[in-house]
């Protein structure tokens, strides 16, 4: 698009990121002011950004109209399609408490001290997994697991971190989880059709993954003893009422589940497949009832159906605010400029240059997002897109990338991060446990922290990089470029 057709406004093509100023506001006004985490307050918050904005464009119809290309593009509805799937079989897990078998295997194996801590971890990332809810996890998980660790003699701050880095560990390599599914779907093809594929991604991912958790692991099983225990008849009363060792049963549907990701790279068929298995499997253990799939209760529909559906509304309305603010930028050349910006500078000339221009604004990016990475990924995918196709890096490279940097310290500062916000709340009103500070919980998070590291060595050294060669296959190095005829 030409510089004189680019979306004008009123002083000038700056105020084009207003709208981008008055949703960071809102962000900062729900975590750090009401220190409080909603999507759908958050999707409130871009629906009155995108009309503060209009209000200086000097089209008012062309400024709708960049709103409405950015909300209807391809990646927009791929992804609102793809969360409405998923939300269905992070429903079904939930239905059937997975948390529960966990907490039976606790009370079984008889753990405490740091071998709790590091049991927990184990378990929330299992969890997270499966339900793709980072932040569902944790409402799941910390009422558990942090009271009864802590009378078993865990150390309070390393056992909130490891549920907090659990929960982040599962939303980071789930097939099924938004942000996995937004950072793949940010992430395009040069050479053929499409964007890159969530198996591809996943399978990226994971040796990057499962290297930071494996010494998060090590650190949380040797870090987090608190050398006592206190009131342990409680403890196990706490875990014995949680406890439910046939909900086991439903990792059958979650392992058939992410093979077909992985085999097929298609994650609606993946998702229709655990979907009837885990069905059926529920209803043959008895942890599903029909009532549970779908049904009716004064008058107000229920089961797993439905809420599937409606716990991912607040994560739709954002994708579709945040897709009409890009679509503002992108017609107003604000991401054109950016690109450029960034793609011509010296650190971004080289594969290694360019993903460390990656990892730092995705990190600085998630940083303004509050923590929110789904929010800075849907904002930063295209740029980083565009970085790393100009030095030939494969797309699952990009996404990878740019998800693990996301995913990384930015994520848990301790004055902005809706983690930690949460993770600290839930500490408290406990009898008989302490409640906890952010900061302390910050110093305590090594799954977050080991992966920003992990990725600086990635980044640095090339371990993992991919680019893209005919028909988008993957290549150790990038093809020589044509001599000129």
């Amino acid at each position: 698009m030409s510089a004189d057709k680019h979306l004008a406004f009123r002083g000038g093509r700056a105020l084009a990121f207003l709208p981008v100023v008055v949703f960071l506001a809102f962000c900062v006004l729900f975590f750090v002011v009401f220190k409080t985490f909603d999507m759908t307050a958050l999707a409130a918050g871009g629906v009155v950004a995108l009309l503060v904005g209009a209000l200086l464009a000097k089209s008012y119809a062309s400024y709708w109209s960049a709103v409405t290309k950015g909300i209807g593009s391809s990646t927009a509805v791929t992804i609102v399609l793809i969360l409405f799937c998923v939300g269905l079989m992070s429903a079904l897990i939930k239905e059937t408490n997975v948390s529960g078998g966990f907490v039976w295997l606790a009370e079984l194996l008889g753990v405490d001290g740091g071998t709790f801590t590091l049991f927990a971890f184990v378990a929330v990332c299992i969890i997270s997994m499966a339900t793709a809810s980072s932040i569902g996890t944790m409402f799941t998980a910390f009422p558990i697991f942090y009271p009864a660790g802590v009378l078993l003699g865990a150390e309070p701050a390393f056992l909130a971190a490891a549920i907090i880095s659990g929960a982040i560990f599962g939303d980071n390599v789930a097939p099924i989880s938004d942000t996995t599914v937004i950072s793949s779907s940010t992430q395009t093809f040069r050479r053929k059709a499409g964007t890159a594929d969530i198996a591809g991604v996943v399978r990226n991912r994971a040796r990057f993954a499962f290297t930071a958790a494996g010494f998060a692991a090590a650190g949380f099983f040797l870090l987090g003893s608190s050398g006592r225990s206190s009131d342990h008849a409680h403890s196990q009363e706490l875990l014995e009422q949680a406890a439910d060792p046939l909900a086991l049963v439903m990792l059958i549907p979650v392992a058939l589940m992410l093979t077909v990701a992985l085999l097929t790279r298609d994650i609606f068929k993946a998702v229709t497949v655990g979907l009837v298995s885990g069905i059926v499997t529920g209803l043959a253990s008895g942890l599903l009832t029909p009532e549970g799939i779908i049904g009716v209760t004064d008058g107000a529909p229920t089961g797993f159906l439905v809420s599937g559906i409606g716990d991912m509304l607040g994560v739709i309305a954002l994708v579709v605010t945040v897709f009409g603010i890009m679509g503002v930028l992108t017609e107003a050349g604000i991401l054109d400029w950016l690109v450029s910006a960034l793609t011509n500078s010296r650190l971004s000339s080289t594969p290694r240059g360019a993903e460390f221009a990656i990892g730092i604004g995705i990190s600085f990016t998630t940083l303004l997002f509050g923590g929110v990475n789904s929010a800075a990924m849907l904002t930063f995918g295209p740029v980083a897109s565009e970085i790393g196709d100009r030095v030939g890096l494969h797309p699952y490279r990009r996404a990878v990338v740019m998800d693990c940097f996301a995913m990384g310290i930015a994520s848990i500062v301790p004055v902005l991060s809706a983690y930690l916000f949460i993770g600290a709340q839930l500490t408290t009103g406990i009898k008989g446990v302490p409640a906890l500070a952010t900061t302390e919980i910050f110093v305590a998070m090594l799954y977050p922290l080991v992966l920003t590291v992990v990725m600086v060595v990635a980044a640095a050294t090339g371990w993992g990089r991919r680019f893209e060669g005919a028909d988008g296959v993957e290549l150790k190095r990038p093809e020589p470029v044509p001599a000129a005829v």
